[in-house]
C-alpha cells in the first residue's frame, strides 16, 4: 500500500502511517528499530532496496531523507515536504517513508525525522553517499546509536578514512570495514591452526581500496608487524599473506566466490569467500548497535601486539 502526500507535515505523515497499518491490519510493535537513510534521488532506489531486504532480518521503519533542489528560482523560494508512505508488501517487513525536502526544510531534516522515529527503539543512520565530515555531530547523526558511512562512495577513499579517524565517535562504522568480516574470521581461524608467531604481513588489492587499507591497519595493530600493501588488478582484496618461521600463511581470492587457504605443512583448502551484497552488509551492521572498537583500532592503526583471534 502506498500513500502520497504533497506539501505535508510530519504529523500528517504519522497519521498516514497509522491509517496504512490499520487498512492492512499490520501493527507497528513488531519493528525493532528506525533506519534513517540520507541520500539523493540517484542512489535512493538501490538504498531502499537494500534496506528492505535487510528488514527481513530486522523489521524496521525506514525513513529515506532526500534533499531536493527546485529547478526554477520561484520554486527555490518555497519550503515544502513531500512524502510517500509505504506499508505492507511495498515496504518489506516494516514501513518505508520517502521524505523529499525542498528549500530551507532540507536544512532542518532532523526536525522532520524526529517525530517519525519509533518510540523507545534504536536509531540507525546510513549515508550511502555524501556522508558528513563528522557523522556524530550531524543533526541526523546525533539522533542515532549507529552511524553507517561507506568509503567506497567517495573519490578519495584513503583521505576519507583519515577524516573518519580524526572524527571517530563510538557508534561510527563504515561498510568498507563490514566487508572485511569474512576475511577477519578466516584469518583468525588460520592463525589458530598454524599456532605460529607472525613475522611479516602483506595485503594485496586493487589500488586505493579502503577495505584493504583498513585490513592492513588492523593487522599491523593486532600483530605488531609492518604490513606491506601490494597493488593488484583486483577485484577488491585479492590476498593476504602472513609470514612465519615455518612458512607462509596465505588466503588467496583472485576472483569469484572461492578462496584458497594455504598453511605451512598442510594441503591447500578451498573456502567460500564471496563479495557480499549491500543488503547483507546492512543486515550485519544492524545485529549489533554498540561501539565497534575494532573499527576504531583499524581506523587509527593503533593497538597492542595481540593474536588476531582475540580481536
Amino acid at each position: 500500500m502506498k500513500i502520497d502526500l504533497t506539501d505535508t507535515t510530519a504529523s500528517k505523515v504519522n497519521k498516514a502511517l497509522v491509517e496504512g497499518r490499520r487498512a492492512i491490519g499490520t501493527p507497528a510493535v513488531g519493528m525493532v528499530l528506525t533506519m534513517v537513510i540520507v541520500t539523493d534521488e540517484e542512489n535512493a532506489y538501490d538504498s531502499i532496496k537494500a534496506a528492505e531486504e535487510a528488514s527481513r532480518e530486522h523489521p524496521s521503519r525506514t525513513l529515506v531523507v532526500i534533499k531536493r533542489h527546485a529547478r526554477s528560482p520561484r520554486d527555490r523560494q518555497g519550503n515544502r515536504l513531500d512524502a510517500e508512505v509505504r506499508v505492507g508488501a511495498d515496504a518489506g517487513t516494516g514501513e518505508t517513508v520517502l521524505l523529499r525536502l525542498y528549500g530551507e526544510v532540507g536544512q532542518h531534516a532532523d526536525s522532520v525525522v524526529l517525530p517519525l522515529l519509533l518510540p523507545d527503539a534504536p536509531v540507525v543512520v546510513w549515508w550511502p553517499v555524501d556522508a558528513p565530515d563528522v557523522p556524530a555531530k550531524d543533526p541526523l547523526g546525533a539522533l542515532a546509536q549507529r552511524r553507517i558511512t561507506d568509503a567506497y562512495a567517495v573519490e578519495d577513499p584513503l583521505s576519507a578514512l583519515a577524516a573518519r579517524a580524526a572524527s571517530y565517535a563510538p557508534g561510527d562504522t563504515d561498510l568498507a570495514w563490514t566487508r572485511l568480516t569474512p576475511w577477519r574470521s578466516m584469518l583468525a581461524a588460520a592463525l589458530d591452526q598454524a599456532g605460529a608467531e607472525i613475522t611479516s604481513a602483506a595485503v594485496e588489492s586493487e589500488a586505493e581500496n579502503p577495505s584493504a587499507e583498513l585490513l592492513a591497519r588492523w593487522l599491523g595493530a593486532r600483530l605488531g608487524v609492518p604490513v606491506e600493501r601490494v597493488t593488484t588488478e583486483g577485484p577488491v582484496v585479492t590476498a593476504v599473506r602472513l609470514g612465519t618461521a615455518g612458512g607462509e600463511i596465505r588466503i588467496d581470492r583472485p576472483e569469484g566466490p572461492l578462496a584458497q587457504l594455504t598453511l605451512p605443512g598442510q594441503p591447500q583448502r578451498t573456502l567460500a569467500l564471496k563479495v557480499r551484497t549491500t543488503s547483507e552488509l546492512i543486515a550485519e551492521e544492524l545485529r549489533r548497535l554498540d561501539a565497534d572498537e575494532m573499527y576504531a583500532v583499524a581506523l587509527r592503526g593503533d593497538g597492542t601486539k595481540e593474536r588476531v583471534q582475540h580481536a
